[in-house]
């Protein structure tokens, strides 16, 4: 099978991170006799600095013309510590994100049976957890109206959805929902805000086309509670742009490190795989990033994008195997457990497929 995968691997650990993931994938298509041809095109922080824009025109036709895209993370404390600056890397993000219609965010959470202890979180509320955000993307307050007004001492920000916004998204969560556990939770602010009583009212009105599916709802407030007292009770979780974007950072931490989850956005006709972490500019050129988030985000693209179930799992037996063996970096070493390096992870991966029979 030929597969055409674009290539951003943006700004801090992004580079270090996807180069390991590409070794593994070259490694998944030498095993399962696949043609992976690699484009790469810049996003970010590097964009800006050869083109003045964070998400160039050509970057976007390379997307566009590529089967999946594999993305690495986005920032730099260049613009982070510049509030004046007009252009910024997380433009960018944003500017992908409504060109190629990636709407839904999948953000799995769930743990590792070597790595129970390292989590923040005691073990038995951890135990069993396997759950998935699905984050609305392209719209609600990130792309509503914003501004400032009298002399610049008052800002506003505008949270803005459509029934047709909610449903397109709503549907995803639900049939993800019938390949699970048949559960799905609708995270909302609905005693509050005008927008969330939308999107209650709409998941509501779903429901009769999903009779098996358990709907629940509750407020932003008690999930981001819950999560920590009880994650394993959650299977699928909806949600709007900023509520998720907070919940699926805290939900991430609960397997032990932000190093480890991969993620999914997608849309009608593109799909987008990255890491759930962002460019750790203290690491950059260290190489001690952990890259485990990136190659699982590559196992998820090989199962979503490709329906190449059998080699996500390849991948993923492989990423618990390196784990039993404690084949960590420094984010997961304790106690005086050696420490690997980036590249050292990805050479135990590759050649732990190729080694397979």
């Amino acid at each position: 099978m030929e597969l055409k995968i674009a290539v951003l691997a943006g700004d801090g650990i992004g580079p270090e991170i996807t180069k390991e993931a590409i070794k593994v994938c070259n490694a998944i298509g030498k095993k399962y006799n696949h043609k992976i041809i690699w484009t790469y095109a810049s996003t970010g922080a590097i964009a800006i600095e050869k083109y003045n824009d964070p998400y160039p025109d050509d970057t976007h036709k390379i997307c566009i013309e590529a089967d999946s895209i594999l993305f690495g993370a986005i920032g730099d404390p260049k613009y982070d510590n510049d509030p004046s600056a007009k252009i910024r890397p997380e433009q960018g993000l944003l500017k992908m994100r409504k060109k190629l219609g990636l709407f839904a965010n999948i953000r799995p959470t769930f743990t590792f049976s070597s790595l129970i202890d390292k989590s923040p979180l005691k073990k038995e509320r951890i135990n069993g957890t396997d759950l998935v955000f699905v984050r609305e993307l392209t719209s609600g307050i990130y792309f509503g109206d914003r501004g400032r007004k009298d002399n610049g001492d008052t800002a506003y920000d505008t949270c803005t959805y459509n029934r047709e916004e909610i449903k397109r998204l709503a549907k995803k969560g639900f049939e993800l929902s019938m390949k699970r556990r048949k559960k799905l939770c609708c995270v909302d602010k609905a005693n509050v805000l005008e927008s969330s009583r939308l999107w209650r009212e709409t998941v509501q009105s779903m429901e009769k086309d999903y009779p098996e599916v358990e709907v629940s709802y509750e407020f932003v407030d008690a999930v981001a509670m819950r999560l920590i007292q009880w994650p394993n009770t959650y299977d699928v979780l909806i949600t709007e742009n900023l509520f998720g974007d907070i919940l699926t950072d805290e939900a991430s931490v609960i397997s032990g490190s932000m190093g480890l989850m991969p993620s999914a956005s997608i849309g009608n006709n593109n799909s987008l795989f990255e890491p759930i972490h962002g460019s750790f500019p203290q690491a950059t050129g260290k190489n001690i990033a952990n890259p485990l988030a990136a190659i699982l985000s590559a196992a998820m693209m090989f199962e979503m994008a490709f329906n190449l179930k059998e080699e996500a799992e390849c991948i993923k037996k492989s990423v618990e195997k390196s784990l039993e063996k404690g084949i960590i970096t420094e984010d997961l070493a304790q106690n005086n457990e050696k420490a690997f390096k980036t590249n050292d992870i990805g050479d135990f991966l590759k050649n732990q497929i190729l080694s397979e029979n």
